[in-house]
């Protein structure tokens, strides 16, 4: 009874559920179309929205197309008012996760709503009633499918366009999630840097020594042999970032075919090996904003048949000037010996050659202060956060 008591006054908190709202799970294709295209009167008006392409989504929430479903399950829910879509969710179950982690946690992902908490709620209710069937004793998000994909709700940082492959959202979602019991997990940073600004002279000395002390040797990734290098960072990234927060090994499958999406994206004088001896020992991968083009084509590569969107695509990749540094990171026993400040610098430096007028550093964990403190020392200003929230089942 003092249980039952006990969730009533915690159920009393939450926002009043709508009676007049309906959350069923996505089944066929005209809910899928629903659940990807909610975003366009969500985001109306909106200078900063970038709509994923219609394509993308749709191979992503596949069964048949995307690696994750090999090992873990989603189920989509679309909330409908009136028969009028008014909020979406996906609850995630990845085992691979709680296997590495050592947790009990279930996810929930590609959350979007109107402004209303009740909505919210009643998307919320479902998620995790679908998780606390799985028996995961807690939840968290938000994230595409796990951190190696889109994590986190943007709280700080809304006068920009989000750069790609990183979340962006409107500013009420936080109260939102918040009023339906989630906390903070995490924080997430982005950072800008210019091109333009000079890292300090003291860091790009002390810099040249290690390289030279070390032996290091930078090269750019060879598209013509990709399968070997995609490999080589393959293990390389597994083995960089296995002790970070939330971290979780991609299956052979999922780091393919995340590198197949990339390599339209790459610049190879952009993706950079450090190596020791002939040992890959360091990466760092930056590539230009794609979504200054995707912007373009609002979504939609063809329009009643005709390539208008891919056109404005092509048209808009050819202004970008701007990048993304998504992944730098170096393998144990080659960690704290400068190793992150050669290949800072070296991106830096081919960025500005190449003609770019510099970017977005993203993301770093909060506490992560080894890394925060280095992005700072070479110029680069915080300019956004995300949050994880979770919260008990």
């Amino acid at each position: 009874m003092a249980v039952a008591a006990e969730m009533q006054n915690t159920d009393s908190k939450l926002p009043p559920l709508p009676a007049d709202v309906e959350v069923t799970p996505v089944r066929t294709s005209a809910d899928r179309t629903a659940f990807i295209r909610l975003t366009y009167p969500i985001y109306k008006g909106d200078p900063n929205f970038v709509p994923h392409l219609e394509m993308e989504r749709r191979d992503f929430m596949d069964p048949s197309k995307h690696p994750f479903f090999e090992f873990g399950e989603v189920e989509f829910f679309l909330a409908r008012r009136a028969g009028k879509a008014v909020g979406r969710i996906a609850a995630v179950n990845n085992p691979r996760y709680n296997e590495f982690q050592g947790t009990n946690v279930g996810f929930f992902g590609l959350f979007e709503c109107v402004n209303d908490a009740g909505v919210a709620r009643a998307l919320f209710e479902k998620a995790t009633e679908w998780l606390r069937a799985k028996g995961f004793t807690s939840v968290i998000g938000p994230m595409s499918y796990s951190t190696n994909g889109e994590v986190g709700l943007l709280i700080e940082g809304f006068t920009t366009p989000p750069a790609i492959m990183t979340t962006y959202n409107p500013p009420w979602y936080a109260a939102l999630i918040e009023a339906n019991g989630f906390t903070k997990a995490k924080d997430l940073f982005a950072w800008e840097l210019s091109s333009s600004t000079p890292p300090p002279e003291k860091v790009a000395r002390i810099a040249e020594k290690i390289r030279q002390r070390e032996g290091v040797t930078v090269r750019p990734v060879n598209l013509k042999n990709f399968d070997a290098e995609v490999a080589r960072v393959k293990t390389m990234y597994n083995a960089a970032w296995e002790k970070n927060w939330g971290f979780v090994p991609m299956t052979e499958h999922e780091f393919d075919h995340l590198a197949k999406d990339l390599k339209q994206m790459v610049r190879p004088e952009l993706a950079l090996v450090a190596e020791v001896k002939g040992q890959p020992v360091g990466f760092a991968l930056t590539i230009p904003d794609a979504n200054e083009a995707i912007k373009a084509a609002n979504g939609r590569l063809t329009t009643f048949g005709l390539p208008i969107g891919l056109a404005k695509l092509l048209l808009a990749t050819r202004r970008i000037r701007r990048l993304r540094l998504v992944l730098l990171g170096t393998v144990e026993g080659y960690r704290r010996r400068g190793l992150d400040a050669i290949l800072y610098l070296d991106t830096l430096n081919k960025a500005r050659e190449l003609g770019y007028e510099g970017g977005e550093i993203s993301w770093t964990l909060e506490d992560n202060h080894l890394v925060n403190r280095a992005i700072e020392s070479m110029g680069g200003k915080q300019s956004k956060r995300y949050r994880v929230y979770e919260k008990p089942l």
